[in-house]
């Protein structure tokens, strides 16, 4: 069995999380097959077979992988989009969705908590108004690489909030963002709501006061005929069902990123506090 994840902190710890929890139920080996270079190859390798599972995000899913449109306001909520995800992974993959982890992992418009509170910033809102101000600051604005491209990122919020910086945002790794945000090279960035050093480091999450995001619940991909051959997935899965909270996968985030703990011990202490 290989169980995959993308390039950062957070998709390292969920894929092995859900990796030792196969190899709990089991009692077989599960191969990482880790930091592959975002959502896009994630599921080039899930349909290809050279993967049997990862972690997405529904929002992500709906959007970056399956290319729906962002849906209307009044059609995001979090049940919909899963059930509109489920049913296109099935109908078009063969690959199963299973139930949410119990957490959203958003993107999140991510300042320093000493401009927030300088400035009384607590919604995106709040920014525009402010940038859009005569003698505004000249803020400048990070972003990773697929927020840049995706109907769910830049354009889109760009568009809904009439959001304007001065220069076009600078495009890096997303393990660089929250240090150019604490260094001074940028000034605000998109990162994601559960992200390690948003805690660790003081920094502030703008409200999206106007709903622009879809929801982003994280839930396990996985191929059916991998379930077939190892039905133990689907076990796996169901015990991990509602078990890791918003807080409780930052924690974790941080543990590694910040404290630089190795993530499997991270992973199996959180696991034997959830009695797993």
């Amino acid at each position: 069995m290989v169980i995959g994840a993308k390039n950062f902190t957070e998709q390292v710890v969920l894929g092995e999380l859900l990796a030792q929890e196969i190899e709990a139920v089991t009692g077989e080996r599960v191969e990482r097959r880790f930091y592959l270079a975002g959502s896009y190859i994630c599921q080039q390798a899930l349909v290809s077979g050279r993967i049997d599972g990862y972690v997405e995000y529904t929002g992500t899913a709906l959007t970056a992988i399956l290319k729906q449109p962002v849906p209307p306001v009044g059609q995001r909520d979090a049940a919909t989009v899963l059930r509109r995800v489920t049913d296109l992974y099935q109908t078009r993959y063969g690959v199963r969705v299973g139930p949410p982890l119990g957490f959203e992992d958003t993107f999140a418009m991510v300042v320093r908590g000493d401009d927030a509170r300088r400035m009384g910033l607590k919604t995106i809102s709040d920014a525009v108004r402010l940038l859009a101000r005569d003698g505004a600051p000249e803020w400048r604005l990070g972003v990773g690489y697929e927020f840049q491209s995706r109907p769910d990122g830049l354009v889109g919020l760009e568009a809904t909030y009439g959001l304007k910086f001065k220069e076009d945002p600078r495009t890096m790794d997303l393990g660089l963002l929250y240090r150019a945000l604490s260094g001074g090279q940028v000034d605000m960035v998109a990162g994601n709501s559960t992200d390690g050093p948003i805690r660790a480091l003081g920094f502030v999450v703008l409200e999206d006061d106007r709903h622009y995001f879809p929801p982003y619940q994280a839930v396990p991909l996985v191929r059916e005929d991998s379930l077939k051959r190892h039905p133990g997935i689907q076990v796996a899965m169901e015990r991990l069902a509602e078990k890791v909270s918003a807080e409780e996968v930052q924690g974790m985030n941080d543990a590694v990123d910040g404290q630089h703990r190795d993530v499997g011990e991270v992973v199996r202490e959180f696991r034997r506090g959830k009695g797993l």
